[in-house]
């Protein structure tokens, strides 16, 4: 798939809100198949290994992804495997930066609070933590080609983000066809440099609207 818009429905989006778009990617995700699925991750898993064939800089934040998000943990297994050491998010109790630790293989991952969401189980690095990275994988439902991204709406990564090297690469992870024209956005939202698409790989993105 390589379209503009969600596969979740036709006719113009320009008019809806973020909860509308969250709704419309929401009910897409939810028709994804299995199958689908475990394509997508191969060819994610593919695009991260060319992606960091060459890392010069070792540590790279990623995270653990759940539900039908895309991705597998393979993915962080190709990063470790390509000399990166790989930071995952640990969701704090109250609305807040994440915290950060180390992923050293699945036995390093433990069940997490929000959603059965896996995370690491070692010891905490703190919300700085993510300023080590060169690159951040970043969840989301969509991005546009200007860089806005698109959260589950807690906050959690825009409150992180702040602490990112100025550098840094800042890749949204989603399905083709959640890389879309225009998506709501904020002044003080935190763009995204590149999305990654299991279609596509690596989509460098404008950066500014």
């Amino acid at each position: 798939m390589n379209a503009s818009h969600p596969h979740t429905g036709s006719g113009s989006t320009d008019d809806l809100d973020k909860a509308a778009w969250r709704r419309r990617i929401g009910a897409g995700r939810a028709a994804v198949s299995a199958q689908q699925q475990v394509s997508e991750a191969n060819a994610l898993t593919a695009s991260v290994r060319e992606l960091v064939g060459d890392l010069t800089e070792p540590t790279v934040c990623c995270y653990v992804p759940f539900g039908t998000e895309p991705g597998s943990i393979g993915v962080l297994d190709v990063l470790r495997e390509a000399g990166a050491r790989v930071l995952l998010p640990v969701i704090p109790d109250e609305r807040a930066p994440l915290d950060w630790s180390e992923y050293t293989g699945t036995s390093s991952l433990v069940p997490g609070p929000y959603r059965g969401v896996l995370e690491p189980g070692g010891p905490r690095l703190g919300a700085e933590a993510i300023g080590d990275a060169a690159i951040v994988f970043v969840p989301a439902l969509a991005v546009d080609r200007h860089g806005a991204r698109l959260g589950r709406g807690a906050g959690y990564y825009d409150r992180s983000l702040v602490f990112a090297r100025d550098d840094a690469r800042l890749i949204a992870v989603v399905r083709d066809d959640e890389l879309v024209e225009r998506l709501p956005a904020e002044p003080h939202d935190v763009r995204m440099s590149a999305a990654l698409t299991p279609g596509n790989g690596v989509v460098p993105l404008a950066g500014t609207a």
